[in-house]
């Protein structure tokens, strides 16, 4: 750590060859998150969170441990009975430019896991990936409701906003 304190330090010692574009990006993002308020993050992240699982949930799928071992920058959903978890992420990808995560070790194909950090957690990133999402499931041959999805996620920036415990920083 002192060595990387002398990199940043004004006298740029570069001890190493490292990735310092990684540097650079952990210094812009935590910037990012000083900038917006971590409380004010938090709660974004949180309320992205519960409006993608609504969305979801109101589509008929259903949220791996909802409530249980959640986290507000990851969900996982349950994979659908007879689909192919991973062709329908290539198709998801190759079709409309969406790439969301498999899982690994007893929960490989079974369960998706789709990412809502940082700039991407947005009321209209989330309202896009709900709209082609559900219309990937419906040409895949899964049956679910587009509508009540989206309404869903807009019912959630609609209603009061939730409360988040307030951290002490």
């Amino acid at each position: 750590m002192t060595q990387l304190q002398d990199y940043w330090s004004p006298r740029r010692l570069n001890h190493h060859t490292e990735a310092t574009v990684a540097d650079y990006a952990l210094h812009e993002g935590l910037r990012l998150a000083l900038q917006e308020g971590l409380n004010s993050r938090f709660s974004r992240h949180l309320k992205i969170h519960r409006a993608l699982n609504d969305g979801l949930t109101a589509m008929g799928l259903s949220i791996y441990h909802a409530g249980d071992h959640e986290m507000p920058m990851v969900t996982c959903v349950q994979i659908p009975e007879d689909l192919d978890g991973d062709a329908f992420r290539a198709k998801l990808l190759r079709n409309f430019g969406v790439e969301i995560s498999s899982s690994f070790g007893s929960l490989q194909g079974k369960i998706w896991r789709i990412g809502t950090m940082g700039y991407s957690a947005q009321k209209g990133f989330i309202t896009n990936f709900v709209a082609l999402f559900g219309a990937a499931l419906l040409q895949s041959g899964i049956s679910v409701d587009l509508k009540a999805g989206l309404d869903a996620v807009e019912a959630a920036f609609t209603t009061p906003k939730q409360t988040l415990k307030t951290l002490e920083v």
